[in-house]
């Protein structure tokens, strides 16, 4: 079957041309490597486009602050789920990459010195926990849209070759595991090709798009994860999902932590601070899944603001109109245009909307793929890395401080385009493509160009939306989560029923969301049987069941659970492998109540 394909040699094949996926192709493209970049949408437009607050990198331009601190918040915030080796090779490679990414040309603001304006955000502390510090070097509330033009433009200048509007479908695996391609929809033709290369890097994004009530872009259907899982790679830690403290009421509209960080402060409908009730310390300025049960609960105490009392007031009014359209142009925009607000002059309704995934799938410090094989808990996937948001190094664990994310993508994408060039140093010639290379994709077409009657997708795509809305949202009970399973198992039967009325090739969309939600599926049920196997109470993954006990401070058991969660897509099964509590270089952070 797979000789009828057309079939394209690259030394690099990457999926996803978001800032990870442009940093990498940026580092392989400059050391001359033949690289293909594939999007579904034109590479400024993916959505790192949309983060807004800042890059976290202890530079110390605007406080006293050291990678030391930075590398503490890191593993606290993860609530001691983090992999304290690559926390450490994160934080201590920050400033390298801020500083890298400001010679390419990225426009930071800047203080009067001319230096890099950095702002505080929650969870960074300075003298580890005591106050918070300046650390997120900001472009205005712009800094993912400016980080993503200036890649883009360092990406055309190398020459890299993008593949706009091209969905990767399925990863070529030969005889012995190894990965060398994948399979790619051309939307504009509809037509199948296989890409193959030395080396096959992810870089989909998170899966967002499985919940209802999402910052994430339509986009974001979690397409690394499902070729990932298809090709029997386990799915790593997908219970915890991180809720941001504030989008936008009704409208899945995020407002960047920039606001806090420049001094917005959360209210309750008795115009209350609430914040000080809960961290005494950090106030407005804790960790998101700490910020966002507080508002939770505050709604469900009843303090909740509008004539429903279902939100809670954002107040910058006190900051002054210069400061706003300064330091946070864009949330005037989103005020004005989403809840008809000036946010000079009266406060906006927000409520913790889900915004990012910390889990995905398990890689090493190099970006390369590693899964579970001979007694070996990280034995590696020759020829596939992954990295940002749909890879779980894992830097985050159980909550990911803000401004980390963009971290993550400088840091492995720029160590995992490193990697790569090291490896077809050595590694001259392609490995031969198998004889069914395309079977399982042109299965999988063939099954949905050939229905005639079934589900529509766009139903079976809001069931699991609706689904994980209700099972798995900012509060979980373990009876929610055990139901949640077995109604997405059975969501997952209606996917194999999903109908094609419009069989066309030519830009056909229809065809587009039907393989997006099978993709969908893989990240849901990763997500909610993850999430109902852990009987703790741990960072996002909260659950009411296990409260606060002299035996579980915050919920949390570590000697049961400081684990982390592997689910194979084959037999719907889990498996786990333990977290590295031991850094590289440094003494261990040893696991303690989370305080604020």
């Amino acid at each position: 079957m797979t000789t009828k394909l057309p079939t394209r040699k690259f030394d690099v094949v990457i999926v996803g041309a978001g800032g990870s996926g442009m940093r990498a192709s940026l580092q392989l493209a400059r050391a001359g490597l033949n690289v293909a970049v594939l999007s579904k949408v034109f590479p400024t437009r993916s959505h790192t486009v949309a983060a807004q607050g800042g890059i976290g990198a202890s530079l110390g331009n605007m406080s006293e602050d050291n990678w030391h601190y930075h590398f503490f918040d890191t593993v606290k915030g993860s609530d001691w789920l983090g992999d304290q080796d690559a926390i450490e090779f994160m934080c201590r490679e920050a400033p390298k990459v801020v500083y890298e990414l400001e010679h390419f040309g990225m426009p930071f603001d800047r203080n009067p010195d001319g230096t890099i304006y950095q702002r505080p955000f929650g969870g960074h502390t300075a003298n580890y926990g005591e106050k918070p510090v300046q650390r997120a070097c900001a472009a205005a509330d712009r800094t993912g849209h400016a980080m993503l033009h200036t890649l883009y433009q360092q990406n055309v200048k190398a020459r890299t070759q993008f593949f706009v509007e091209w969905m990767a479908l399925d990863l070529i695996c030969d005889a012995d595991g190894d990965v060398v391609g994948v399979t790619a929809l051309e939307m504009e033709t509809g037509d199948v090709h296989v890409l193959q290369g030395k080396t096959v890097l992810l870089a989909t994004g998170g899966a967002g798009r499985i919940f209802a009530a999402s910052t994430n872009a339509f986009i974001n259907t979690g397409d690394g994860l499902g070729m990932a899982a298809r090709a029997g790679i386990p799915l790593e830690d997908m219970e915890f999902w991180q809720f941001h403290p504030t989008g936008v009421h009704n409208a899945g509209v995020l407002l960047t932590e920039g606001c806090r960080g420049e001094g917005a402060i959360l209210r309750n409908s008795n115009g209350e601070r609430f914040m000080e009730r809960y961290a005494p310390t950090l106030k407005d300025l804790a960790p998101r899944d700490f910020v966002s049960r507080c508002m939770d609960q505050e709604i469900k105490e009843g303090r909740g603001c509008g004539p429903n009392k279902d939100y809670i007031q954002l107040d910058m009014t006190h900051l002054g109109g210069e400061t706003i359209m300064k330091r946070l142009p864009s949330v005037f925009e989103i005020g004005h245009n989403f809840a008809n607000v000036d946010i000079t002059k009266e406060p906006i309704p927000v409520v913790p909307t889900i915004h990012y995934q910390m889990g995905g799938i398990p890689t090493n410090v190099h970006g390369q793929v590693v899964v579970p094989n001979n007694g070996k808990p990280n034995d590696i996937v020759n020829g596939l890395y992954a990295v940002g948001e749909c890879a779980c190094v894992s830097v985050h664990g159980a909550n990911r401080l803000g401004t980390n994310s963009l971290l993550d993508l400088l840091v492995f994408g720029r160590a995992a385009g490193n990697h790569i060039v090291e490896f077809n140093q050595k590694n001259k010639l392609h490995k031969s493509l198998p004889a069914d290379a395309a079977d399982r994709t042109l299965a999988r077409l063939a099954r949905l160009d050939g229905s005639s009657s079934g589900e529509y997708a766009q139903d079976v795509a809001n069931d699991i939306r609706t689904t994980m809305q209700q099972h798995a949202g900012v509060f979980r009970t373990q009876a929610m989560l055990d139901e949640g399973v077995t109604k997405m198992a059975a969501v997952a039967e209606r996917v194999r029923s999903i109908a094609l009325k419009d069989k066309s090739k030519v830009f056909n969309t229809a065809r587009i969301e039907a393989l997006e939600v099978e993709n969908l599926i893989e990240a849901a049920q990763a997500t909610i049987v993850s999430a109902a196997a852990r009987k703790e109470s741990r960072g996002a993954h909260t659950v009411n069941d296990y409260g606060d006990t002299p035996e579980h401070p915050n919920g949390r058991n570590d000697a049961v659970w400081m684990k982390h969660t592997l689910w194979y897509s084959d037999g719907n099964r889990l498996d786990y492998k333990p977290v590295n509590l031991k850094p590289m270089s440094v003494e261990s952070i040893p696991p303690k109540v989370r305080t604020f």
